[in-house]
């Protein structure tokens, strides 16, 4: 049986469907895993999120869905021209998958060249610990994305840049 102090979850999202996705037993997930709830979550509880989900100026705003001990998940808004600096998430395996809009993601990889990719709604990417990288929203139009981490809450390195994460 789960602890209150290792299980948490957003009150709007406490739905056996949400249950069900992240009582997996695992006590690591993997990328793929993680890019597998991100998009389940998109995609099973949009009408949850989509009343959960809020834009603010100046700096993004997220509500964090969901603690165990094996995963953290967020949900983040971006209005245009909104992003975060560089950064990794200290060691920790992560996710995410755009649930509106278009989100750009600059990433590298140890002594690897810095690489970009648009995200469209529905997009998702899983990441190993060893990853950094920087997210934007580019677009005229808001976005919105769900994100999950395995371990949760690692504290994260930002960069002045992603040259200096490589």
């Amino acid at each position: 049986m789960t602890t209150a102090a290792q299980f948490e979850l957003h009150p709007e999202l406490d739905v056996p469907t949400f249950h069900g996705l992240i009582h997996s037993g695992r006590s690591l997930w993997t990328p793929r895993q993680l890019r597998d709830v991100t998009r389940a979550v998109s995609t099973k509880l949009t009408a949850q999120l989509l009343s959960v989900l809020r834009y603010e100026e100046p700096q993004r705003w997220w509500a964090r869905l969901a603690l165990t001990d094996s995963v953290e998940i967020w949900l983040l808004s971006w209005l245009p021209g909104q992003g975060t600096p560089p950064h990794d998430h200290g060691g920790a395996a992560g996710s995410f998958t755009v649930l509106r809009g278009g989100l750009i993601e600059d990433y590298v990889y140890p002594e690897s060249p810095i690489r970009s990719h648009r995200l469209a709604a529905g997009a998702g990417v899983g990441f190993s610990g060893s990853r950094a990288h920087q997210v934007r929203n580019l677009d005229t139009e808001p976005a919105a994305s769900v994100h999950a981490y395995s371990p949760p809450l690692r504290p994260m390195r930002e960069y002045a840049s992603l040259e200096d994460a490589s």
